[in-house]
Order: structure tokens, then sequence, then C-alpha cells
């Protein structure tokens, strides 16, 4: 048995009054954090400590009382905590060493991931949800909620309002009911190949809306900013990019879905997407080549979204039963699958594959997932790499492994 914390989130039905107050409510957490975070950055250049939650709910509780900063008052107690807690982590992070990507707090920014989060006094009656100083709320129950509800968190994008309720679950973790192992190349043209010789078409979110965006985007500058026009003009922006990320999402959930209910261990590259889209502009010492092509290309596999599909996996198989597991990419598409001869004249084109020695032919990305499939077995039964138990960890957050050939 295994606790685990996942969100539902379902789009609200709000209406002026309660959008006021929504809106109200995230510029007082804005504030809070920006003028606690610009404290702690002043400090810092002192070479003083910074201030940690205890101090700044100290302060908070000082500022509420001022005729200053009394409207935040008017603020949830408890969602101006929150957002001191995320602060405090956000400078703890920074300061892991451990932390990959770690970077100093930065100020938030109006109408921007605006974001509050009630850890109590809500309840939820069917499909209405009561937030503290707000009141019942609809929402569109698009499917039950299951476990114990711990907190809930009301973000806003592109102009609608979103509730995501996290819940605490205990499920348990058996064998796979299959025990099936495929490994997976993704692509661009082809989304995914199946070592099996299947191949999934990708739905090219961005592209397929590029031109309709490029055309709002456009009368979006011929307009004043900061008037009425502009600001409609701006939601309608925002709402074609949220329809964008709607049809990745879903396409990548579905995807996700069917393979980790029919596959116990899938296997995929170990793909260093931050390098693979990095731009190619350079600097003005070495100026880079190949600009505008590059920026194409990686405008493509951004599109795919690579890694929160790998993300999806990695969860979802946990889940079931089931393990995916990275392996290195070196070499996966230029290795003939049937004899193993590797060279870069056996890829004869994007699709097609022949090798030279053997003159097997077969399409590129499946003889690339079936190396793949090759890798992921040597690499799971040599001992240097073993599969470390999995801790109880947030889903999507578990470590990764990269198995390599032995």
């Amino acid at each position: 048995m295994l606790k685990i914390r996942k969100a539902y989130k379902y789009r609200l039905k709000t209406n002026s009054n309660i959008e006021n107050k929504l809106l109200q409510y995230n510029g007082s957490a804005r504030f809070l954090w920006n003028k606690c975070l610009a404290m702690n950055l002043e400090r810092l250049e002192k070479r003083q400590a910074i201030l940690w939650y205890n101090e700044l709910a100290f302060w908070l509780t000082v500022w509420k009382r001022s005729e200053e900063y009394g409207f935040l008052k008017e603020c949830p107690s408890q969602v101006l905590q929150q957002k001191l807690m995320d602060l405090e982590k956000a400078f703890k992070d920074c300061f892991d060493k451990s932390q990959p990507l770690k970077r100093t707090p930065v100020f938030k920014k109006r109408r921007l991931n605006d974001g509050i989060r009630f850890p109590q006094g809500f309840k939820i009656d069917n499909r209405r949800i009561f937030l503290p100083k707000i009141g019942w709320v609809g929402f569109y129950k698009s499917r039950d909620i299951c476990g114990i509800i711990k907190n809930v968190t009301v973000t806003h994008r592109g102009g609608q309002w979103f509730a995501s309720i996290q819940v605490e679950e205990t499920i348990e973790i058996g064998k796979h009911a299959s025990f099936s192992e495929i490994g997976i190349d993704v692509g661009i043209k082809c989304f995914a190949a199946y070592s099996d010789g299947s191949k999934v078409e990708g739905v090219h979110s961005f592209r397929k809306h590029e031109e309709q965006l490029a055309l709002e985007q456009r009368k979006l500058s011929r307009k004043k900013k900061g008037s009425k026009n502009w600001k409609k003009q701006k939601i309608k922006i925002a709402k074609l990019h949220r329809k964008i990320a709607n049809v990745r999402s879903d396409f990548l959930h579905k995807l996700s879905t069917e393979i980790s209910e029919n596959q116990a261990k899938v296997y995929v590259e170990g793909l260093q997407i931050r390098n693979m889209s990095a731009s190619a502009r350079g600097t003005i010492e070495n100026p880079g080549q190949n600009i505008k092509a590059k920026s194409g290309l990686n405008k493509s596999i951004l599109d795919q979204g690579w890694f929160e599909f790998k993300r999806q996996l990695d969860y979802k198989l946990f889940w079931r039963g089931g393990i995916l597991v990275e392996v290195n990419p070196k070499h996966t598409s230029q290795r003939c699958s049937c004899c193993g001869h590797t060279a870069k004249e056996n890829r004869v084109s994007q699709v097609a594959f022949k090798c030279q020695v053997c003159c097997h032919e077969d399409n590129a990305d499946i003889n690339a997932a079936k190396n793949i499939l090759t890798v992921g077995q040597t690499g799971m039964v040599c001992g240097s790499n073993r599969i470390s138990d999995r801790k109880q960890k947030p889903a999507g957050t578990r470590e990764e492994l990269l198995p390599q050939a032995c």
C-alpha cells in the first residue's frame, strides 16, 4: 500500500463578483510575494541573513494593522501564509546544491500565472465548492473525486478560472496485468515508433494553429497598448494559446494511458531536450549558423511535448505496477537491429534504414525503437544497471535511471 497525492482540475463557473474577489486576492498574494522577495534580496546584497517564514509571518501581521497595507486584511489569512511558505521553499531550492536548475526567486507579474491556495476552510458539495470569503462557486464536474481532500488551488489561465483539488489516496501497487515490454522512439514527423512495428502520428498542435496565432498577434501590434481593444485582443490570444496546450495535453494523456495499461516495461531514450532545443544564435564573437532552420526545428521539438510524455508514462506505469526505463540514445538510429552493425551510412534518409553489411531494410524510427528495446533489456539484465527501489514521492518526481548497454 502506498499513499500518493494527485489533483483533479475543474473549470469554475464564475461571475463578475466572484472574479473580482479572486483577482483581489491574487493581487494581495502577489504583492506580499514581491515585497518579501525584495526585502530578502536587499538583505542578500548587504550580506545579511534572509527572513524565513516565521519572521515574514510576523511582518505580515504588522502590515495588516498599518494604514498603508491594511488592504491585506481583506484577503484570507491562510492564502497569504501559503504564499510565504512558497517563497520559503523557493529560497530553499535556490540554496540546495542538489537542485539541477536552481535559481533565485523572481518577481511575479500581474495576470501571469496567477494562483492562490486554500489549505482548509473549503467545502465541496457535488458540483459546487465553498471558498473562504468568496462563498459557493459552481464547477464543471467531469469526473468524481476519490481520496482525502488536502487543499484547493485556484488558478487563472486564458481568461478562465480553474480549481485544482489535491487529494491523498492509498493505492495498492502489485504486479502489472501484462508482461509485455516495448521500446519507443520519439520523433517529430512520427511522434512515437514502437518496437513492434506500429507508429503513432503526432498532433502538431502549435504548427496547426501557428498561422492563426501570428494573425492575432499582428492585430494586437496595431492596437494601442492598454486600450480596451488591446485587452480584448490579448484575451483572444490567451484563449488560442490555451487551446493549443489543451490539444497537446489531451493527446499525451490518452497515449500515455493506453501504453501504461498495455505494457509492463517501457524503454525510452534519455534525451537531453534542453540541449536539443537550445538556440543556435551564438554570440557576437562566435555567431551561429543556420539560425532560422534551427529555430524552426526547436519549435517542432518543443511542440511535441516529449518530456511531459515521459513524465506521464513514469507515474502512470508506477501506479499500475509497471516501470519506465531510460536508455542511452547513442547510435540507436545508426545501429542495425538485426546484425548490430553501426555506421552513419546505414541511415539512408530520414525515414529509411538499410544496413550496409546484412542489407536489412526497415523504417528508420522502428529500427531505432527495436535498438532501444534491446539496449534497455541488456541494461536491465546487466548487474551494473539495477533498478533502485522507488521511494514515496509526489507523482512525476521519482528518480530517473539511465541504463547503459553492457
